[in-house]
């Protein structure tokens, strides 16, 4: 078991003192403009990997993901992949299971074109068994290899800037602008509120994940992109979805969330986890849509994750020690840092600081400063000098 942990360790832990190495710009031949957008970058990010005053080291209610089921204590870096490993068992046995992931997932071009500096694809991909989705592709020029984001949301023409009634949605067109290889996908099946999951037995914000989990793959196959380099993101729903596929995946190299709510919360309509098309899908009862309540009772794998007092805490540990940036806006106000707090300790436990950040704006949608610390936090990560 010792020599198992010692090898899931060094799964996780060595290929990020490889990413320090590149983010604290020790990557040799940095040119003297990389190091300086970088540096500028951080200087940018610096003030909110720290909690205010007020929610500093406190801890709530949320029970520490440092503790084995057992109640013993995580002691050292090294038990770190048993307790791991206890919380992702748990979390899938509760979910379901993902159907085989899909190594080589299919990819048909539909359309190229040349936009601005990069070339812009539409593409049909394999996302599951006997399922496609469409996507852009955006690929700046050059022979890379470049670091890659993979941007997920409700469809995928607001990520690529196709749509203007969402302008400061558009990821990835942004992010291709500073350097990155963008792959952009939508629901699968194309209703939210419906998702189609096949034949797969999982919850359906667990399949989103395993859908993302394929694009991964998909990214990690082409010529031109760096497999250890490779980002999620995406806005609230897609948020929801970002945050599922980073903890779920651990190639996912860095995660950014905007404003989904990043723990249980029924005092929110919009934090809306229980919901059939998130946790809630249930084969015995189809509950209205809207807060619990006792007319309108919890279902689905998200009712069991409340009668046994799990939280999304717990999935935030899986992410350590990769970097997970929280875009905070009505749902994600400073008072999230209580439940981030968790992160912080285990990231603390592996010898990682600054691997934790929660920016702040008014409103759920996103604005122009939030975003630029968004694309910042990638720049500083991901982006080769």
């Amino acid at each position: 078991m010792q020599d198992a942990c010692s090898r899931i360790v060094g799964r996780i832990i060595v290929p990020f003192l490889a990413l320090t190495s590149i983010a604290f710009l020790v990557f040799s031949g940095a040119s003297a403009d990389s190091v300086s957008g970088a540096e500028s970058a951080m200087r940018s990010l610096a003030p909110f990997f720290q909690p205010p005053t007020e929610v500093a080291g406190k801890l709530g209610v949320f029970r520490s993901p440092l503790l084995f089921n057992d109640g013993s204590t995580v002691k050292n870096a090294a038990e770190w992949p048993r307790r791991r490993e206890e919380i992702l068992r748990e979390w899938n046995e509760l979910m379901g299971p993902w159907p085989r992931i899909i190594e080589r997932p299919k990819i048909e071009s539909l359309s190229e074109t040349n936009r601005e500096e990069f070339i812009q694809s539409r593409v049909r991909i394999e996302i599951g068994p006997g399922q496609t989705g469409e996507g852009w592709l955006l690929q700046p020029e050059g022979a890379g290899p470049f670091p890659a984001v993979l941007v997920v949301y409700y469809e995928p023409e607001t990520s690529v800037g196709l749509n203007p009634k969402q302008p400061l949605r558009d990821y990835a067109v942004q992010l291709t602008r500073r350097g990155f290889v963008t792959f952009s996908i939508g629901t699968p099946g194309g209703n939210a509120w419906k998702p189609e999951i096949g034949t797969a037995l999982c919850q359906p914000l667990s399949f989103h994940a395993y859908v993302a989990a394929n694009c991964w793959h998909a990214l990690a196959n082409l010529p031109r992109v760096d497999r250890n380099r490779i980002g999620i993101v995406g806005h609230s729903y897609g948020g929801k979805w970002a945050m599922f596929a980073g903890a779920l995946w651990d190639k996912f190299a860095a995660v950014a969330v905007s404003d989904p709510g990043i723990v249980f919360d029924e005092t929110s309509s919009g934090v809306n986890y229980w919901e059939p098309w998130y946790l809630g899908r249930d084969a015995t009862r189809t509950r209205r849509p809207g807060i619990p309540s006792v007319e309108n009772p919890r279902t689905g794998a998200y009712a069991k994750m409340i009668e046994r007092g799990r939280d999304l805490h717990e999935l935030h540990a899986l992410i350590a020690p990769r970097p997970f940036l929280v875009s905070g806006g009505a749902e994600d106000l400073p008072a999230r840092w209580i439940a981030l707090n968790h992160l912080v300790a285990v990231n603390q436990m592996l010898g990682f600081s600054n691997r934790v950040a929660l920016t702040q704006r008014k409103e759920h949608s996103p604005d122009e400063p939030s975003n630029e610390l968004l694309y910042a936090f990638f720049e500083y990560f991901l982006r080769s000098r």
